[in-house]
């Protein structure tokens, strides 16, 4: 879910207080020595994952098993995460939410985030889970003992233990429950119901706009660079989720129709509305013109409030659907169509060879933004090809939550392979028609250059207008002829030409002309912000708030563009378009600074994170994980699932342990965890 906070009443926390400081003189103290600093992580392949080294090879083992064992009997996943000092944020709840958001944990999975040396811990879950919060508070106080004499096994093995007694539905309360229910009878037990859903539903209110009013409050006591920063993150994480959400809409829609999918296009169009006002504000808060301290904190808020309802709007249809899909249930079915989707995409030789033959005729520069295709899309499908494999073994084995989650990874991955296909086909032919189009603006030029010589030139601004055109075009001649093309360069420069020529010569072609100069920038424009959203899309787990504010700034000035072309308004058309290109370009320059400076976090990798010793697939991984596929660990957002999940379509939360802390995305929010409990021991 994208915005389900986790808060025990205030009973609760003053209890749990009183017994943390015990811990605190008892324990806080212990563990002086150095230690590391460790902001969220992702999760190891199993249960436990020890960053601060306090397991043996045999405990881990252990504790995977015994929980394993717990989630055989209960359906609940409890995933442990061993830190030195937990940092960015510090707050043990803040952190362990953050970890289990970047590892996309449902609603019947938790976290136990254990800082060794910092003397916290806490146990992550989502409102509406399995556990309540009451109970997830019992465990906290039940292991504490253990947590503070350094019995880190012990602590795990108690925690499961509790766990599979409170799923049992074992003990003295359920039993006096059904007494006293069997007691009452007629109006008595009537009354009994009504009075306990009355007090239900005041106690809901209540604490929903406690949690509200408590989470507008920390968002506006927040420091201006903490403002900022959230905003961006914000802002990718929104908007990765409405990008995974229409890829699974387009695979619904492929198999269901258009009419059955109408109203989850218009949702997706509406959280799209409002994230198209989120980047407006970004772009503003960018830009070269000075604000205030006061408006830049306003904006901010206003972007983090933009993408909270983006991601709640799709979030509300998640349910739906899941239930139109119903990927779990028709996992046979959709892995037939799965692989014989996968036969007709073939493989990236063909691409390879391609770009091969591109390269022999442009220049590098020319061939940038596709550069790097062909070794993606054999990423890609590698990945799909490892998916279907596995949902294959899945549904052989009777295990459909797990193939629906192999499926849907597998579903995106060919989906952006065949995209990256086709953004390589279509940049070959973009630069065939820059080329033809650079020819037609030289002989455009050539007229208005015999045009400017018959003009009167008191000042001499002519002769250089003039002068400066021919050596364009000179320029241009080098940059569309031999084997080291570039059309599109030579293009903008021969426009610039073009404009810079036109200002001096008399308008004596009109609008007409105008308009025809007009409509070759507007294609120029147009594909270069394809280019760009293509690159973006395609890298998406890399990319950060700045490309996609500039991309996103850049199609609205390209859609303003093109209603004054429809209202011949042809001087703020060109102004519009003018700005559309700059943006693409300036996209184009933060998403290549972004996946340039993407690595997996150094020294971040457990055992078995990043495919373990000999595994031949942690490429792919990598890869799916920069394609936003896989969205735990490298930042980024938009949800994320895990292999043991059912959740299908859209929403935000769901996966399960056997996904190595990677999921891969799907309809929906990115989700959050805020729940106050833990503490220190």
């Amino acid at each position: 879910m994208s915005a389900g906070a986790r808060a025990r009443g205030a009973v609760g926390r003053i209890a749990l207080a009183i017994g943390l400081a015990a811990g605190v003189f008892g324990g806080g103290l212990l563990g002086v020595g150095a230690a590391s600093a460790t902001p969220p992580v992702p999760l190891d392949s199993g249960a436990v994952t020890d960053f601060a080294g306090v397991l043996t090879e045999a405990e881990l083992e252990r504790a995977d098993e015994r929980l394993d064992e717990t989630y055989r009997e209960t359906g609940v996943d409890l995933f442990v995460v061993f830190v030195d000092e937990f940092t960015d944020p510090s707050d043990s709840n803040d952190w362990t939410n953050d970890t289990a958001d970047l590892n996309g944990l449902g609603a019947s999975q938790y976290l136990l985030g254990v800082s060794t040396e910092g003397r916290q811990y806490y146990i992550s879950g989502l409102d509406g889970g399995d556990l309540s919060d009451d109970f997830l508070g019992q465990i906290e106080e039940e292991i504490r003992p253990e947590l503070r004499g350094e019995d880190w096994i012990g602590a795990i093995e108690t925690a499961a233990a509790l766990i599979e007694e409170g799923e049992s539905g074992g003990g003295s309360e359920s039993g006096e429950g059904s007494f006293a229910a069997d007691a009452m009878t007629g109006i008595g037990v009537f009354l009994l119901i009504a009075l306990g859903i009355a007090a239900v539903i005041v106690l809901i209110v209540v604490i929903v706009k406690r949690r509200k009013r408590g989470a507008e409050r920390r968002l506006r006591e927040q420091s201006l660079a903490e403002l900022e920063r959230d905003a961006g993150v914000a802002l990718v994480r929104a908007d990765d989720a409405l990008k995974t959400s229409a890829e699974e809409l387009e695979f619904a829609r492929a198999q269901f129709g258009d009419e059955s999918v109408t109203e989850f296009a218009e949702t997706i169009a509406a959280a799209g509305a409002g994230l198209e006002q989120a980047f407006a504000l970004k772009q503003q808060l960018d830009d070269e013109i000075p604000d205030t301290e006061e408006q830049r904190r306003e904006w901010n808020l206003q972007i983090a409030e933009l993408c909270a309802q983006a991601e709640a709007r799709l979030d509300e249809k998640a349910a739906a659907f899941d239930e139109l899909r119903k990927l779990e249930q028709n996992a046979p079915a959709a892995l037939a169509a799965l692989e014989s989707a996968r036969a007709r995409a073939g493989g990236a030789e063909a691409l390879a060879q391609k770009l091969h033959s591109l390269r022999a005729g442009y220049a590098e520069e020319a061939l940038a933004t596709v550069a790097e295709t062909p070794a993606l899309v054999a990423a890609r499908l590698a990945f799909t090809d490892q998916e279907i494999a596995r949902a294959r073994q899945s549904v052989d084995a009777g295990a459909s939550a797990a193939a629906a989650v192999s499926i849907r990874a597998a579903e995106q991955s060919l989906a952006q392979a065949e995209a990256l296909a086709q953004a390589l086909t279509a940049h070959e032919a973009e630069l065939q028609a820059a080329g033809e189009r650079a020819n037609a603006l030289i002989a455009e030029l050539r007229n208005d250059i015999a045009t400017a010589r018959g003009l009167p030139d008191p000042q001499g601004a002519v002769a250089a207008a003039v002068q400066a055109t021919e050596r364009r075009i000179g320029e241009a001649r080098g940059d569309l002829e031999g084997d080291r093309r570039h059309p599109e360069r030579a293009e903008r420069a021969l426009e610039d030409a073009n404009a810079h020529i036109d200002g001096v010569v008399e308008q004596a072609s009109g609008l007409a002309r105008a308009q025809q100069l007009l409509d070759a920038q507007l294609a120029q424009a147009r594909d270069r912000i394809l280019q760009t959203d293509n690159y973006i899309a395609s890298r998406r787990g890399a990319i950060g708030a700045t490309a996609r504010t500039r991309i996103a700034e850049a199609q609205q000035a390209l859609a303003r563009a093109e209603a004054a072309r429809a209202q011949q308004d042809v001087t703020t058309a060109q102004g519009e378009v003018q700005r559309a290109v700059q943006l693409a370009a300036a996209a184009l320059q933060a998403a290549e600074n972004d996946v340039n400076g993407f690595s997996p976090p150094q020294g971040g990798y457990p055992r078995g994170a990043a495919g373990g010793s000999g595994s031949s697939g942690g490429g792919d991984v990598l890869a799916a994980v920069l394609g936003g596929i896989l969205l735990g660990g490298m930042g980024g957002g938009g949800g994320s699932r895990g292999s043991r999940s059912s959740r299908g379509g859209f929403g935000g939360g769901g996966g399960g342990r056997r996904s190595g802390g990677f999921s891969a995305g799907s309809f929906g929010g990115s989700g959050t965890r805020s729940r106050r409990g833990g503490g220190r021991f």
